[in-house]
């Protein structure tokens, strides 16, 4: 027997996103960094079931364990906005592997100003390829965000216009997140492995020390990226009263009190 999904809504989160653990269980799921090794005709396989099921014609005989894995990996691999797949080292799902190369490297090799230069240097690229990747789609930047305002909906996705505060608050979520995703890793890492290395045996295998070093890093991201992604909704919701007095009159004028608050993306 088939099973019936009539009423199965795949844009429906699995877990509430109003409330910290559920937002926290969504990007444990999506930032799976096993993701990252899954190959191209399979996330091109995932986007076309999604497709399929928005339009309610999922191929006869679909699970709905098929749906949520296909939700899964086109979550983690297509942008939000656009549905375009992202580059590879920008999807946060490779935040754990290129995080934990790049932060154990820094910690690694800092006795020299080449290195500490070359690795500040990859390091800021990456966080620039993550940031460009995961932006919200109508502002190619944040600069831009600031200056022109970031695109704000109403719940049924109509644009209402475009908003300097909504932009202020949703870059300075990300700013908060970015920096509690890395800083455990950064602050307690190197007294960890200050206390290691005067072990007796860790001196006696110097040569491991990078790649527990490595290793550590890995095993902070891969709680830390999707602790600090759920700490804001990444659809922010904006009361109409918070906004530019200009956008206020311009949705109270078409809209009257229909539009009580705004929504948009305030990327990760």
């Amino acid at each position: 027997m088939e099973p019936d999904l009539s009423g199965f809504n795949i844009d429906a989160p699995r877990w509430d996103q109003s409330t910290f653990l559920g937002r926290v269980k969504h990007f444990f799921n999506i930032t799976d960094p096993r993701t990252v090794l899954v190959p191209e005709r399979e996330l091109d396989w995932a986007k076309m079931m999604v497709e399929k099921s928005r339009m309610g014609v999922v191929p006869p005989g679909t699970q709905v364990e098929q749906l949520l894995y296909a939700k899964k990996l086109y979550d983690s691999a297509f942008h939000p906005d656009t549905g375009e797949k992202m580059n590879v080292i920008g999807r946060m799902s490779f935040q754990v592997p290129g995080g934990m190369i790049i932060t154990g490297f820094m910690l690694q090799f800092y006795r020299t100003m080449p290195a500490i230069i070359f690795w500040q240097w990859v390091n800021q690229s990456f966080n620039a390829l993550v940031n460009y990747t995961n932006r919200n789609a109508a502002s190619p930047t944040s600069v831009r965000e600031l200056i022109q305002g970031i695109s704000v909906k109403d719940k049924n996705h109509n644009e209402l216009g475009h908003s300097r505060r909504a932009a202020a608050i949703g870059i300075t979520q990300v700013v908060i997140s970015r920096i509690t995703m890395a800083a455990p890793g950064m602050i307690l890492l190197p007294i960890v492995m200050e206390r290691l290395e005067k072990l007796p045996f860790m001196q006696k295998v110097k040569v491991l020390h990078a790649p527990l070093q490595v290793m550590l890093c890995g095993c902070f991201l891969i709680f830390m990226v999707p602790v600090a992604c759920g700490l804001f909704p990444q659809i922010c919701e904006l009361p109409v009263s918070y906004l530019e007095q200009e956008l206020q009159d311009t949705i109270k004028a078409k809209y009257g009190e229909l539009v009580p608050s705004v929504y948009f993306n305030k990327g990760l």
